[in-house]
């Protein structure tokens, strides 16, 4: 008999038994790299859809402001915006067509230095965006806060 058969046999356990958790191991941590790596693409994939369509500074002195994209610039089926410079306390945003149809979007979120907004799926097929409208409440800003629209193809 094999000796590291009976070095494990004397240990209470099967050596069949061993070779099989060990398997089952290798295994399982095959599969968690490939659902990881998975994820990892999945993410990049998604990542690099995301275009900038434009910019705003966030100006204490009104409550609103636009950013100008036009049809150049392509279709796309969501939207996120995201903050720099100062926290803004968002009302809700306007999304217009390139077709002259607007939609009016519910954010009521406050969006920290540095955050965004969730990503904003548009209604129907890709659309070409003209314009967004930013509607927000004041904050005490030390400085101008930039908004930056992006859009998913």
């Amino acid at each position: 008999m094999d000796p590291e058969v009976i070095k494990f046999r004397r240990l209470g356990r099967d050596c069949g038994d061993w070779k099989g958790r060990v398997v089952m191991k290798r295994n399982l941590c095959m599969l968690a790299m490939f659902l990881m790596a998975a994820s990892l693409i999945t993410l990049n994939a998604q990542r690099g859809r995301m275009v900038r369509l434009g910019d705003a500074h966030v100006d204490g002195s009104t409550d609103h402001d636009s950013i100008k994209v036009g049809r150049s610039n392509g279709t796309y089926r969501a939207i996120q915006l995201q903050v720099s410079g100062g926290a803004v306390n968002f009302d809700r945003v306007i999304v217009r067509y390139g077709n002259g149809s607007q939609e009016e979007i519910p954010v009521r979120n406050r969006i920290p230095d540095g955050g965004r907004t969730r990503i904003i799926d548009l209604p129907g097929d890709r659309r070409i965006i003209q314009s967004v409208d930013l509607w927000y409440s004041k904050d005490r800003w030390t400085r101008r806060p930039k908004v930056t629209l992006y859009g998913l193809r």
